[in-house]
């Protein structure tokens, strides 16, 4: 069997006439990459703070590891000013191994961007900062808070995300997920779900890695809104996105 590139795996899993021709699925294309390292695929998951990836897209995350690909979770910020009674570097301690934690549990592999919570900024320097970052990284994927958001560290990130995207020539499939959809996340309308009901303990166990978030006060919303998407996808739990369309088609796992 001919290797394949981790190009030319994310065109067969999204392309209709390679799959037909191949009589598998687009789920058995992506189970079957791990079988062939050349056809992994990159996927950086990008976020304002420490649980953000996690509570974005902990489930896909978890299903792309299943499936033989490599995902980094990238975060803005070390959630510096995340813990009420601690100084900024206590906290980020604290949630730095909070996200080793997490990341841990998903199979994915942690990366932070330098900036400081409720600190962030977008500017030339932070722009170039994340192009250098990207084009380091090499992903295949990208997924990042939808822009529209109440909380500016996760604007910020999704800025920077998306202008070391168009910069670097839109080589990667890009989406958008949502957090804490009405209170932070605004207007968001999905167009690709993900059923991640076998993976939702996993991204439940996640989330609650980040002790000193107290998950127990804001998961349940996750809960909900996950159940609400897989009603809309026709499962019981799914997460949602938005894909860019300017760019390669987004190979979501299953």
């Amino acid at each position: 069997m001919t290797s394949l590139t981790r190009r030319d795996a994310l065109r067969l899993i999204t392309a209709p006439i390679g799959l037909a021709a191949l009589g598998a699925s687009p789920l058995e294309i992506v189970r079957g990459a791990s079988a062939h390292p050349a056809s992994r695929l990159k996927v950086l998951v990008a976020g304002g703070h420490p649980d953000d990836p996690e509570s974005g897209c902990g489930g896909t995350i978890a299903r792309y590891v299943a499936a033989g690909h490599d995902v980094v979770a990238l975060y803005l910020t070390r959630g510096e000013a995340g813990i009420p009674g601690k100084s900024h570097d206590e906290s980020a301690k604290i949630r730095t191994a909070e996200s080793e934690h997490a990341c841990a549990i998903l199979g994915a592999t942690p990366r932070f961007a330098g900036q400081v919570d409720g600190d962030t900024h977008v500017d030339a320097t932070a722009y170039a900062a994340m192009r250098e970052l990207l084009d380091r990284e090499r992903p295949d994927v990208v997924f990042t808070h939808w822009p529209v958001d109440t909380h500016p560290d996760h604007r910020a990130m999704s800025l920077l995300i998306y202008d070391a995207w168009m910069r670097l020539g839109r080589s990667a499939a890009l989406g958008w997920f949502e957090v804490l959809t009405g209170e932070q996340t605004e207007v968001f309308a999905p167009t690709d779900y993900v059923d991640i009901t076998a993976f939702a303990q996993k991204k439940r166990d996640a989330c609650f890695a980040h002790a000193s978030q107290k998950p127990e006060e804001w998961y349940p919303v996750h809960e909900r809104m996950g159940r609400f998407r897989g009603m809309q996808h026709g499962c019981e739990v799914a997460e949602a996105f938005i894909r860019h369309d300017k760019g390669p088609p987004l190979p979501l796992p299953g």
